[in-house]
């Protein structure tokens, strides 16, 4: 199994559509990522949170420093909420358009990250609204950059081309995916994820193990996505138990990051 012979302090890239970097120490990678974009003449970049996890985690420090280094503006954004709205994400948006960013870097769980996918096609597409993407109004061919730094391990959205949210005054929740969706970057380092308490890290491996029941059981499913379905369910069985009675076993969460 390749749980029992991996090396956590390994950062290890995983080249899906999106470039994956995963293991403790894997926020400092961020650094060379933003260079990367300096060089590409992006001089500004909207920054997608939610409340503290952002600063409570330590990304925040690692992020804000290397953007000093490499010259970029980080204009901050930090008021997405658990299920964010399409407010919210033309609020991020609107934020992104007065700093004339050209790239996003969203910082959290699920809702940073889907809220960060939808602010990146806004900007790439002037005039459009999240009501109109997530009303399916237009279909986007192209957004921002993306760089997804993931402080969870449970939804996958750092590695993924879907975005969840509620539709304003309708309570309606929207999925959409499309392939611009994909994060360039994707950040998953188990060190950032210790701080997790036992009910998150419980909701959201179980979050991680219900996906792949579903991608497993769909009549789209393929042998790769059960072959990956079983070995997620392997990780969640074996690694949960040890994250929930030591919360700073690297161990563990990157077991749990891998899983999702």
């Amino acid at each position: 199994m390749w749980d029992d012979c991996c090396d956590y302090n390994m950062v290890r890239e995983v080249r899906v559509k999106s470039i994956a970097y995963l293991g403790a120490g894997a926020i400092d990678k961020i650094d060379p990522i933003l260079g990367k974009l300096k060089s590409e003449g992006i001089t500004a970049v909207l920054c997608v949170c939610g409340g503290h996890a952002y600063r409570a985690s330590g990304a925040w420090d690692k992020v804000e420093a290397a953007a000093l280094r490499h010259g970029i503006v980080p204009a901050l954004y930090n008021r997405v909420t658990p299920n964010p709205t399409t407010d919210t994400v033309d609020d991020a948006a609107a934020l992104g358009r007065a700093i004339n960013a050209g790239a996003v870097l969203a910082i959290g769980g699920g809702s940073p990250l889907d809220c960060g996918k939808s602010a990146a096609i806004l900007l790439a597409n002037p005039g459009k609204s999240a009501e109109d993407l997530f009303c399916f109004r237009f279909t986007p061919q192209k957004a921002l950059p993306l760089v997804a730094v993931n402080l969870t391990h449970g939804t996958g959205s750092e590695v993924n081309r879907f975005a969840v949210v509620t539709v304003s005054g309708r309570s309606h929740r929207s999925i959409v995916g499309y392939d611009c969706m994909y994060p360039r970057y994707a950040i998953d380092d188990p060190a950032l994820m210790t701080g997790l308490s036992a009910e998150q890290s419980r909701y959201v491996s179980i979050n991680a193990f219900c996906r792949v029941v579903e991608a497993a059981t769909a009549t789209a499913a393929n042998p790769l996505a059960v072959t990956l379905a079983r070995e997620t369910v392997g990780l969640v069985h074996r690694w949960l138990p040890v994250a929930l009675t030591e919360p700073e076993n690297l161990k563990a969460r990157y077991g749990l990051c891998l899983a999702a």
